[in-house]
C-alpha cells in the first residue's frame, strides 16, 4: 500500500505534490490508518474491550484541524538556537512550555481549529514519586461544586461556558451572517473557534491545577463512577458538559499512577448521598433539591460532604492491601459447628 500510494503516486501529475512533504509523514499516515483498522476488526471480533468503535472514515471538509507526525528516521532535530527544524520545512521558532527530559522519539506538530500550531514531543520518562502522606480524601462531584471533599472543602464550579455564552453567541451570530465560501466566512470561523479554545484552555487549566494539588496532597483519591453520557441526554446536559466531570476524572487516574498515589473508582450504583455515615441507614428517596437531611439516629448530614465521606469509606473497602486482598472481606456464612457458644464454655 504504502508502495501505490506513495512512491507511484508521487510520479503522477495529479499527486506529484506528495514530493513536496517527507515521506515519514505520508507513512505515519498509513500507520495510523492500519491501527484505526485493526481496532475496527478486534472491535467487531470482540478482542478489544468496551464500546464499538466504527470503521475509519475519511477527515472531514470542514474541520480544520491539522496534524503531522515526525519520528526520528525523519532527522528532525532541535537546533542551539531552540528552533525545531522539520525535513522540507526548516527552522521554526518555538515557545518551549518546558525543557525536554530526554531525547524525544517523535514529534506531532498539530493545528487547530483556532489556527494555533503546537509541538507534542514523545520521550521516556522515569518513574516520579512524591513525599507520602497518610491522608485520603473521598471526592463528590457536582454542578454547584464541581468538587466536594470528605475533610468538607467544596470547590465552585466556574461555569466557563455559561460565563462566556455571550461572547459565543456574538461570534456564532457574526458568522452566520457572512455568505458561505466568502473571505469573511473564513474569519468568522476562525473568531468562533478562538472563543470555544479560550473556554476549552481555561476548563483545562483548572481541571490541571486541581487535579495536581488533590494527588499531591493525598496518598488515596476515591472518586464515584459517573455515567457522563447518560447525564450528557437529560436536561442537565449543558451543565454536565460544562463541568468537565470525565476530563477532570482521567486526569486523576493518569496523574495517581505516574507519581504512586492509588485511585479508585467506586460502583456507580452506591447511594452514596443516601446512606448516612454515622449509622449505615439508608434513605428513602431524596430528590436532588433536598441539600441538608437528618437521619434518624439524629445525625445531620449536608448531602455533598456526607456523600464524599461515603465514597471515601467505600473505597478503602473495596482497596486492595499489599497481599492482593480487600482491605475490609466479605462477610462469610459461619459454618454450622462455629455458630452459637459451645456447651460448657464459660
Amino acid at each position: 500500500m504504502s508502495k501505490r500510494v506513495i512512491t507511484q503516486a508521487k510520479q503522477t501529475p495529479e499527486r506529484a505534490w506528495l514530493g513536496e512533504v517527507s515521506a515519514v509523514v505520508l507513512q505515519q499516515a498509513l500507520a495510523d490508518l492500519n491501527t484505526a483498522y485493526r481496532g475496527f476488526f478486534a472491535s467487531i471480533t470482540g478482542e478489544r474491550k468496551g464500546p464499538g468503535v466504527a470503521a475509519p472514515r475519511f477527515r472531514s471538509k470542514k474541520d480544520n484541524r491539522q496534524a503531522v507526525r515526525f519520528t526520528r528516521n525523519a532527522r528532525f532535530s532541535i537546533t542551539a538556537g531552540g528552533r525545531l527544524r522539520l525535513p522540507k520545512i526548516g527552522d521554526v521558532p518555538v515557545r518551549w512550555s518546558r525543557d525536554l527530559p530526554a531525547e524525544p522519539s517523535s514529534v506531532t506538530v498539530v493545528k487547530d481549529a483556532a489556527d494555533r500550531y503546537f509541538a507534542s514531543f514523545v520521550v521516556e520518562t522515569g518513574q516520579v514519586s512524591l513525599p507520602e502522606t497518610a491522608a485520603e480524601v473521598g471526592i463528590d462531584l457536582g454542578l454547584t461544586h464541581v468538587v466536594v471533599t470528605s475533610d468538607g472543602r467544596k470547590i465552585g464550579n466556574p461555569r466557563l461556558v455559561r460565563r462566556a455564552a455571550k461572547k459565543l453567541r456574538k461570534a456564532q451570530k457574526a458568522l452566520s451572517r457572512k455568505a458561505k465560501g466568502s473571505a469573511n466566512r473564513n474569519m468568522a470561523v476562525v473568531k468562533v473557534a478562538r472563543a470555544h479554545a479560550r473556554v476549552a484552555d481555561a476548563r483545562r487549566d483548572f481541571a490541571h491545577k486541581l487535579s495536581t494539588r488533590l494527588i499531591r496532597d493525598n496518598q488515596a483519591v476515591y472518586v464515584e463512577n459517573l455515567s457522563v453520557r447518560g447525564l450528557a441526554r437529560t436536561r442537565v446536559a449543558k451543565s454536565v458538559h460544562d463541568a468537565g466531570w470525565s476530563q477532570f476524572v482521567g486526569m486523576l487516574e493518569y496523574k495517581a499512577a505516574r507519581y504512586r498515589r492509588t485511585f479508585v473508582k467506586i460502583d456507580r450504583w452506591f447511594p452514596s448521598s443516601k446512606l448516612c455515615s454515622a449509622c449505615g441507614a439508608v434513605a428513602g428517596s431524596m430528590p436532588l433539591n433536598v441539600r441538608s437531611w437528618t437521619c434518624l439516629c439524629g445525625a445531620a448530614h449536608d448531602r455533598d460532604v456526607n456523600a464524599a465521606i461515603n465514597i471515601l469509606a467505600a473505597g478503602r473497602a473495596d482497596r486492595l492491601n499489599a497481599c492482593g486482598d480487600q482491605v475490609r472481606p466479605p462477610l462469610a456464612v459461619a459454618q454450622v459447628d462455629e455458630a452459637g457458644s459451645h456447651r460448657g464454655a464459660a
